[in-house]
């Protein structure tokens, strides 16, 4: 194995240390999206370009993009709840 190769299994490594302890759901899909990422260059080093290409239209581009589409409409509720609970109040 290659010094290459060896340093983007570290890379994954600490890429996926970084998705578990984000806490914040924003910044999380950001760590997800790069972990994809990095996940495709591995694969692509192990000759294997269609399960790389496959990683990077789900694992850092879907992915990443169906979370943040959840966190808008978890938002948009509370915002809306929020307004109801005003609404009532007066």
């Amino acid at each position: 194995m290659g010094w290459l190769q060896t340093g983007v299994f570290l890379l994954v490594a600490a890429s996926a240390l970084g998705v578990v302890r984000t806490k914040d759901p924003l910044a999380q899909s950001v760590a997800v999206s790069f972990y994809g990422l990095v996940l495709a260059l591995l694969f692509f080093l192990h000759q294997a370009p269609d399960v790389a290409l496959s990683q990077i239209v789900v694992g850092a581009v879907a992915l990443p993009l169906m979370i943040l589409l959840a966190l808008s409409k978890i938002h948009a509720q509370d915002e809306e709840r929020k307004q109801a609970g005003e609404e009532e109040r007066k």
